[in-house]
């Protein structure tokens, strides 16, 4: 302690006689996601997002304006607009204390409300936006952040603006009373006059979204996104707890969860958040993205190998042509191509859109939108996989309820925008399980023939690979029907057909040839509208299967709805 003394003694002195060189303080912040501590410095250049584990903080609303919009673009709306605790002959809102803690927050955030709007560009796309403040008494929705969301979604009709909501919230404003509860079907009414003025809305759903918000206008976007991680949910966790005295599974209520479960379209990473806005709002105009490189090609394969030794067969001279049976056994190979690798190779990029909005996310239905030169459109597509841990996962190819209502949900969001659907096909047909037809396997894909029998915009739908029965006619009732030279479609699998009629599936063969499930077959019928040369690479094949669809497109794009639709029924009917 002596020499520790006589150390500090030795700079008693006027300043300037020892310069002295203090370090520099810095901040640390904590993860609440791994619990470890970070330089505050690091973080912000990280977007708040922790550098270890990927944890997304909770950001403010300017912080969060600064980091999605394009700089200098915002010009705000209603920046004034303020409750007032007791307006003159109303005392609904004088809740004990709440002036106070309005006056607090309004002083801590420099905004009069819980939510910024205005209209700016993402990306040079122009939108209307709303920003939601969890800094503000927890992003709660009163009446000022009602009516401004609901002014943000009557501009943008008015200046014809697609809308862009940024969401986070603990839910009602509890010291507003019902007047909060309102709010919702304040704001639900005008996002349904957004949608009828055909307008998109993308939600962005960010850590928390819960109570009222959930249960209103942060679950209604043509397109719900979700950054990684963030609590969604309309009941929290703690009020769930409490209710059903059980402990919640790690990961409940977080958009993991909920993209699972079918109520998201995708999980975005803060950095890649105005970049897939920007994306989707050109989209939705019928632009292709501006700023946007094609995808990378899968790699390419050449014809599949039964499909090879077909043709080796038939250079031999020993059959003329493929049997029925093996046309189906060679749709069935695992070397056949995907709908995933036919829109990879086919298009020059593709956007997958997730979710039935009712349960789940069906792996066995993949679907989103796709662009190819100046065209945009929608593609649905039944996916196999390759692999077999990859075909386990999905599946099969054979769909679940809520992959059709996955496809029905996209078929009708294509219609509103004024895009046509192109739908691949390819599955042994629609899943039979316990859990299936609890869920209403039949009465899904029943909505999804009706659903294609009204939808306002060109729809084809192409067989390639195994069309079976219902499961492959539930996305199959377009104006044109076409198929692979090497497909099948049919009311039933060869192998279900011989056990049934015959009690043996050793007649496989013989009932796929009376069944009459090939191509040219079924294009005699009048049930294919053609076939496509399938004797080539899989990015040729693509480039063929696109090339169709566009012309037919390009075919029915003068057709008045009535005209369309009239058409479509009178295919259907001379059958």
């Amino acid at each position: 302690m002596k020499a520790k003394q006589k150390g500090i003694n030795k700079l008693e002195g006027p300043v300037t006689d020892v310069p002295i060189e203090l370090p520099e303080r810095r901040a640390y912040v904590k993860c609440p996601g791994c619990r470890r501590v970070i330089d505050q410095e690091l973080l912000a250049r990280n977007l708040d997002v922790c550098p270890r584990c990927g944890h997304h903080l909770r950001l403010g609303a300017r912080a969060r304006l600064a980091m999605t919009l394009d700089d200098g673009s915002f010009e705000e709306w209603d920046a004034e607009l303020s409750v007032q605790d007791a307006p003159a002959g109303r005392e609904a809102l004088s809740f004990p204390g709440y002036a106070e803690k309005l006056e607090r927050s309004q002083r801590a955030c420099g905004s009069k409300d819980a939510v910024l709007c205005g209209r700016a560009t993402i990306g040079g796309e122009p939108c209307a936006v709303f920003i939601m403040d969890g800094d503000f008494m927890m992003g709660s929705m009163g009446s000022v952040v009602g009516e401004k969301i609901c002014r943000t979604f009557e501009r943008a009709i008015e200046l014809r603006l697609p809308v862009v909501g940024i969401t986070v919230s603990g839910g009602a404003r509890m010291q507003e009373g019902t007047t909060s509860l309102m709010q919702m079907a304040k704001v639900s009414s005008a996002r349904a006059r957004l949608a009828r003025a055909g307008l998109p809305y993308l939600a962005l759903l960010t850590d928390p979204t819960t109570g009222g918000v959930t249960a209103s206008f942060a679950m209604e976007g043509d397109v719900i996104l979700a950054e990684p991680g963030a609590l969604i949910a309309f009941a929290g966790p703690r009020v769930v707890e409490q209710t059903t005295h059980k402990r919640l599974p790690a990961g409940f209520q977080r958009a993991e969860f909920l993209l699972e479960h079918g109520f998201l379209d995708l999980i975005v990473e803060r950095a890649d958040v105005p970049a897939t806005l920007a994306e989707l709002l050109a989209l939705h105009a019928g632009r292709i993205p501006s700023a946007s490189a094609p995808h990378a090609l899968l790699e390419q394969h050449g014809p599949h190998m039964l499909l090879k030794k077909i043709g080796r067969r038939r250079k031999q001279g020993s059959i003329e042509a493929p049997s029925a049976y093996e046309i189906v056994q060679a749709a069935r190979s695992v070397e056949h191509p995907t709908a995933l690798e036919l829109i990879e190779l086919g298009f020059d990029g593709f956007i997958e859109l997730h979710g039935d909005r009712s349960f789940g996310d069906d792996a066995a239905i993949v679907g989103g939108i796709a662009w190819v030169g100046d065209r945009v459109l929608t593609v649905i597509g039944t996916e196999r996989g390759r692999s077999t841990k990859e075909r386990v996962a999905r599946n099969f190819g054979s769909a679940h309820p809520e992959g059709y209502r996955k496809a029905r949900r996209l078929m009708q969001q294509a219609a509103r925008f004024g895009r046509p659907v192109l739908c691949l096909v390819d599955t042994a047909g629609a899943y039979c399980g316990i859990g299936a037809e609890e869920r209403g396997q039949g009465e899904a894909i029943a909505s999804n023939l009706v659903a294609m029998a009204e939808l306002g915009t060109p729809l084809v739908s192409v067989i390639t690979g195994e069309g079976g029965s219902g499961g492959a006619l539930a996305l199959a009732g377009g104006d044109r029907v076409y198929m692979l030279d090497h497909a099948a479609y049919s009311v039933v699998s060869p192998e279900g057909c011989a056990s049934i009629l015959w009690k043996s599936t050793d007649r496989a063969a013989d009932a796929a040839e009376y069944l009459g499930l090939t191509a040219p077959r079924l294009t005699e019928l009048g049930i294919a509208d053609g076939t496509i040369d399938d004797a080539c690479s899989h990015e040729e094949l693509a480039r063929r299967i696109v090339s169709r669809a566009l012309d037919v497109f390009a075919e029915l794009a003068s057709l008045d709805t009535e005209e369309l639709l009239t058409r479509r029924y009178v295919r259907f009917r001379a059958m």
